[in-house]
């Protein structure tokens, strides 16, 4: 059986370099550029569709699934670039952007990294909430431009919520995401140590995992099965955190 470090390098040697955006290099392992999430997540909202409009053709449920998938993958794209992008325009550079089944990662090498300044830590983190944010008026605009009962409707709408729940749920101070860097890094800023900021984090993750699993019992019982299903897996990485089973580094959301 490998350990662990040959499997990292082993993964290493895989990568591939399929582009370049300022100073961050965009990778790939293997075949992790096939969309498998695009896939699913177009099957779901189409037989959604299907469900709710059944006497649409088989060709109008496809259409919407596929615009419903590609606005609220495509704005995860576009707060991952975000990141990246102010990333660069700070000077402090993300290492890679990664696929993986489709969808980008951000990798960040050393996550503590002594060189990038609080600040700048923040500074990272908050590109993708603030692109989210500004996509607001915009998807509420077509929202309201648009027939609710029509497929375009139907989009304007799904847009508008994925960067809602994107914008409110990437400020969560869970560590993996953008609110637990946003916390840890201000802590650092007004004087507390690294380990004594992680461990403030590490404590707020506790109450913040109740909340979590009651918003997805309501998301569920209310048949709101993908905002339940990932509430419920936001809950658990943060009674994981809370637990002491994960660390930052441990965490990929």
């Amino acid at each position: 059986m490998p350990s662990e470090d040959n499997g990292r390098t082993a993964q290493v040697r895989d990568e591939k370099v399929v582009g370049v955006i300022g100073k961050t290099p965009i990778t790939r392992v293997s075949h992790t550029w096939i969309p498998i999430t695009q896939l699913i997540l177009w099957t779901v909202f189409t037989r959604s569709a299907s469900r709710r409009k059944p006497d649409n053709s088989r060709l109008q449920w496809s259409r919407e699934g596929f615009l419903k998938m590609a606005v609220v993958l495509g704005s995860e794209w576009l707060h991952n670039l975000a990141h990246l992008i102010v990333s660069n325009w700070i000077g402090k550079p993300m290492d890679q952007l990664r696929i993986q089944a489709g969808m980008p990662r951000c990798i960040y090498h050393e996550i503590n990294d002594p060189d990038v300044t609080p600040r700048q830590h923040i500074a990272r983190s908050l590109g993708g909430p603030v692109i989210n944010s500004l996509l607001l008026p915009v998807t509420k605009l077509a929202r309201t431009r648009t027939k609710s009962d029509s497929i375009a409707g139907v989009t304007a709408k799904t847009a508008y919520q994925t960067n809602l729940f994107l914008s409110l749920i990437s400020l969560l101070p869970i560590p993996g995401i953008d609110g637990g860097s946003i916390l840890k890094w201000s802590l650092v800023e007004r004087g507390k140590t690294i380990e004594d900021a992680d461990q403030v984090v590490q404590k707020v993750n506790g109450p913040l995992a109740v909340i979590l699993g009651l918003f997805s019992s309501w998301a569920f019982l209310t048949r709101k099965i993908l905002l339940g299903l990932f509430s419920l897996m936001l809950g658990g990485t943060s009674l994981s955190i809370f637990a002491g089973w994960l660390k930052e580094d441990d965490v990929s959301i």
